[in-house]
């Protein structure tokens, strides 16, 4: 028969149509579950479905099948129409076969005859999550991982309510993606308006707009904000992304004049001088050691520039290569100290460490000899004697440098320590002398060597 009613084509497009619309509408995670029916296949599949409908409509199919068998023999010279529609067209499932039969196959070989099945489940079963769903629920769905769209949340105040139930949920993925949501869909002004009055999303987004550099729009909400230290902090920061020192100098002449605060403002004043003598440096030196006229490059040349170094890391490179250098100088290490208020712990340390590196042990002995007003020379560390004695046994320095620093240890025991740690033989015979110690005196004659001055000395002390 080619009646529209019973022709199989149009029936097996207006499944497809149902098909699609039903694609549109059911979420994806409904895939995720699946039923099963006593017979033990899946239900909704194409077999489950033959099987259901053929049970009841047996009668009825045969005579149907008749008058189609007569309508195609009589029809012969038409040719025959396949079916182009496959069964992964048609139903959404989760079919592993290699590949998909098409329904006018399927159909053959069940043995029975049918048209597509009924694909339109009830209403109840299915939900339109781009329209039915609650801040609250998508809030939840969002936690759990579900794919859902915000933009059904067209007013004000539902992005508000969403927001604040991201805010509740206490999931800061969540908040961040309601955020961008958000940050798309409002105007500015509105947003940091709103935002103004709910601390922890405006940290979010702060926190957010930090990490995905979005440096104008994140000024914008601290202006707004009236964080003007923020604002000079997040200005000054770009300096990290300049890569040619001159415009980075003068970048950070223009920082100078931003409303920080006191204390920041001089950090900034140190940076920028900091840069602008690092600068005169490097080019002197790059001079002095391209040209080798001096003997400390030709014997130690420079492994890395000092352009955007740390202050103190300035000041090692200057009292390694600069030590004598006159105060007038920027290269010395006493206009460093000078001009950027050096603590003398920290001067002690720097140099104490370049000129031990150099081995250099008359600087060393100098920058611990003090003079008294009566012109009496005597040793003093501000860092302590001990700590001396560690930085130079790290630059190998020799046994008679140890022993004299060793010596100056104020306390008893931790003298004893390091001196037996270093073998420093002489200050541990002495202390123990002068502690009238012969028990430890004679057990530390055992570790000495024989024959060695120091047993001869342990010897004429215990023989006193």
């Amino acid at each position: 028969t080619f009646d529209d009613e019973d022709d199989e084509l149009s029936q097996l497009k207006e499944s497809k149509r149902a098909v699609n619309s039903l694609r549109d509408i059911v979420d994806d995670d409904d895939d995720d579950l699946e039923r099963v029916s006593w017979s033990g296949e899946p239900v909704g599949s194409i077999s489950w479905s033959i099987k259901e409908t053929a049970s009841g409509s047996t009668s009825s199919l045969e005579g149907r099948d008749s008058s189609l068998q007569k309508s195609s023999s009589s029809s012969s010279s038409f040719p025959k129409q396949v079916s182009s529609y496959s069964l992964s067209s048609l139903f959404k499932g989760r079919n592993k076969l290699p590949s998909f039969q098409s329904l006018s196959d399927a159909l053959t070989d069940t043995g029975v005859k049918n048209y597509a099945p009924e694909l339109r489940r009830p209403r109840a079963e299915y939900k339109d999550y781009s329209s039915d769903w609650s801040p609250r629920d998508t809030v939840r769905r969002m936690q759990r991982g579900k794919v859902c769209s915000l933009e059904r949340f067209r007013s004000l105040q539902d992005k508000l309510v969403l927001l604040d139930e991201a805010v509740a949920g206490h999931d800061g993925n969540v908040i961040t993606a309601v955020l961008i949501f958000l940050k798309r869909t409002l105007r500015r002004e509105i947003l940091f308006r709103e935002l103004e009055v709910r601390q922890v999303a405006l940290c979010h987004l702060i926190h957010f707009l930090k990490e995905t550099g979005e440096q104008k729009f994140l000024l914008d909400l601290l202006r707004f904000l009236d964080r003007t230290e923020e604002v000079a902090l997040s200005q000054y920061r770009e300096h990290l992304n300049i890569q040619d020192v001159e415009k980075r100098r003068e970048f950070l002449k223009g920082c100078i004049g931003l409303p920080f605060s006191a204390e920041d403002t001089s950090h900034i004043q140190d940076h920028y001088t900091l840069l602008e003598r690092q600068i005169i440096i490097e080019a002197n030196d790059r001079h002095l050691e391209s040209s080798g006229q001096s003997e400390i490059f030709r014997k130690y040349p420079r492994k890395a520039s000092i352009l955007n170094m740390p202050l103190v890391t300035t000041l090692f490179y200057s009292c390694f290569y600069h030590y004598t250098e006159a105060e007038g100088t920027f290269s010395s290490p006493t206009n460093l100290k000078k001009t950027f208020k050096i603590p003398d712990k920290q001067y002690v340390l720097t140099a104490l460490a370049a000129r031990a590196k150099l081995r250099a042990w008359d600087d060393v002995d100098a920058l611990f000899t003090t003079k008294n007003w009566l012109g009496y020379t005597k040793k003093k560390a501000p860092i302590g004697f001990h700590r001396v004695v560690e930085i130079l046994q790290r630059n190998n320095a020799p046994v008679q440098v140890l022993q004299e620093y060793v010596r100056l240890v104020e306390d008893v025991e931790t003298r004893l320590n390091l001196a037996t740690k270093y073998k420093c033989h002489d200050v541990v015979i002495e202390t123990y002398r002068d502690l009238k110690d012969r028990i430890q005196l004679t057990a530390y004659k055992c570790k000495v060597e024989r024959g060695s001055a120091e047993e001869e000395k342990i010897n004429s002390i215990l023989n006193n």
